[in-house]
């Protein structure tokens, strides 16, 4: 076994069409890294279009599977998936307490199966209790969707319905009173919209947490606005409910209209396995095995004519940044900005921008910050010259060209303000670069410079998208109702107008595609990565002390 890829056990049924149970695990783990082994609970004949027949294996079969593997193989994880009856599902439990007592607790993740996608039962009735009463309480993890989790709720009499996120965070909580650590609730027939996911409340919950992998966080605009796909405003929600902790983790991701979701529920659950066999803490475990089962469905090929199954090998190419995808087309510049929220925000956000949004901005930082800027333009563009001269291709050439001849047009509205504000062309060429300038002219250059040309990527970015946040926010900004924004009257509204304007970001749209095309093409090492993400934070903390340097008239 190679290292680093821990030995993990799916106790599940057989899936003839490949797409579901025992061979849907098997490739996650494999795609995860990890040695799979399985023990077989019942066979199906199935395809894409649903289940016709259904063969349990013998209960002292089953057992002898699970003593045969971990008797041997150095276990770290264990999913269970269809346990067939009651017979089989007292085999397992009965056969795993004895490993846990004389060997000690593996990792179990029960995913509870009852129901098919198409509607075909694959639990007996009279097994459901035996479930709840024999494998929950052996397990760190259960992961129910809605129409499992009414089932459950119903068998103990808890209110079943479930309709909204409020309801999922309740019905969590009360699963968890079935004997299992934390409840994994899937949320992928329920719709919900932002304002809902904004809006939960729980006084029942000490905590709420809400995963930002898949949606968009504050000083995003120019991500959302430059997304041209047709994305939806519908939401699904997953709810982690660690009982220990008190706490609810919501995973909310975008919906995807797609029709490859059979052995959704199997990914999900053998993902976590993966994770938690590698110890890894079951926040995170969640956050990555969800992850990769959205991955999978938005990159999955249809197959069959009528559920077709996960990309399950989506991630065998590993890679920092996700792949780009209809939901999120700007992964790099998400991650980075991310990465770094705490520089982008004071950036972003900065004072500066605050009171030139109010009009309240002193004319002479005002005219002191576009004197600077426009020196620091000329190192700007001469930086993209060098990253057209770096460049090997007609494409990231062009790209490069087209941003230096949208700066020489940004150079004049320089003019075209200080005229405004009687300040003549000789005056603004004469006028001193102050030191905040020159180092970060320097800085840009010197990068340039450097071998790596994504790391001049990272530097010119960081200015150019900042910017057209800037111009984004302020104008979203400005429509709310009562809106602390001056739009109208304002007296640097035609800098709001030229950064959030087409013309501007239609630059941001350039360099979007830019940043993302060169690091598909050339996706980097982790250390590769961190210098990247150095760079971009470097390069931010230097705007910012930019819009300092305006206020300071230093």
């Amino acid at each position: 076994m190679a290292k680093g890829s821990p030995a993990v056990l799916t106790i599940a049924g057989s899936d003839s069409s490949g797409g579901a149970g025992i061979q849907a695990d098997l490739k996650t783990f494999a795609a995860l890294r990890c040695y799979g082994a399985s023990v077989i609970t019942a066979l199906t004949a199935q395809n894409t279009t649903g289940v016709q027949a259904v063969h349990g294996v013998p209960p002292e079969f089953v057992s002898q599977q699970i003593n045969s593997v971990l008797s041997d193989i150095d276990v770290r994880g264990m999913k269970t998936g269809m346990l067939f009856d009651s017979a089989v599902i007292h085999a397992v439990s009965s056969t795993l307490k004895e490993h846990f007592t004389n060997k000690g607790v593996i990792p179990l993740v029960c995913d509870p199966v009852s129901v098919s996608t198409s509607g075909h039962s694959l639990l007996h009735p009279d097994a459901i209790d035996a479930m709840i009463d024999e494998i929950f309480p052996l397990s760190c993890l259960i992961t129910p969707n809605k129409s499992e989790a009414e089932l459950l709720l119903r068998k103990r009499g808890f209110p079943s319905t479930i309709n909204t996120v409020q309801d999922m965070i309740i019905a969590a909580q009360n699963l968890s009173t079935l004997g299992s650590k934390a409840v994994l609730l899937k949320g992928g027939h329920i719709n919900i919209t932002r304002d809902d996911l904004n809006g939960v409340v729980s006084p029942a919950v000490a905590d709420i947490e809400v995963n930002h992998d898949f949606i968009f966080d504050k000083n995003v605009e120019i991500l959302q606005a430059h997304n041209t796909a047709n994305v939806t405003n519908e939401f699904v929600v997953d709810v982690l409910y660690i009982q220990s902790e008190r706490k609810a983790i919501l995973y909310p991701r975008p919906r995807l209209v797609s029709s490859n979701t059979h052995g959704t529920g199997c990914t999900l659950s053998a993902a976590l396995a993966c994770a938690l066999g590698r110890d890894t803490a079951l926040a995170e475990a969640t956050a990555q095995a969800t992850s990769y089962t959205h991955l999978g469905i938005e990159t999955a090929s249809p197959i069959g004519q009528g559920f077709g199954p996960l990309n399950h090998l989506h991630s065998v190419t590993k890679s920092l940044i996700a792949p780009r995808t209809v939901g999120n087309p700007f992964p790099l510049t998400y991650s980075l900005i991310r990465n770094t929220s705490a520089t982008w925000t004071k950036y972003v956000q900065h004072e500066f921008v605050v009171q030139l949004g109010k009009g309240t901005l002193d004319r002479s930082s005002f005219l002191h910050f576009i004197k600077q800027d426009y020196h620091y333009l000329k190192y700007y563009a001469r930086a993209h010259a060098l990253l057209a001269a770096k460049s090997d291709n007609f494409a990231p050439i062009l790209a490069a060209t087209h941003i230096v001849l949208h700066i020489a047009k940004e150079s004049s509205m320089h003019t075209s303000y200080c005229a405004q504000w009687g300040i003549t062309k000789e005056e603004l060429e004469s006028t001193p670069e102050s030191t905040t300038t020159t180092a970060y002219g320097a800085f840009l250059l010197d990068t340039g410079l450097q071998g790596d040309t994504m790391k001049l990527v990272m530097v010119l970015a960081a200015c150019l998208l900042g910017y057209g946040e800037v111009g984004l926010w302020l104008k979203s900004e400005a429509q709310k109702p009562n809106s602390w924004v001056v739009w109208e009257g304002n007296p640097y509204l035609k800098w709001m107008e030229d950064y959030s304007g087409e013309d501007y970001q239609n630059a941001v749209k350039v360099g979007l595609e830019t940043i993302e095309s060169r690091a598909v093409q050339d996706p980097p090492s982790a250390a590769r990565y961190a210098e990247w993400l150095a760079v971009w934070e470097r390069c931010t903390s230097l705007e910012k002390s930019f819009w300092d340097m305006a206020m300071n008239l230093s």
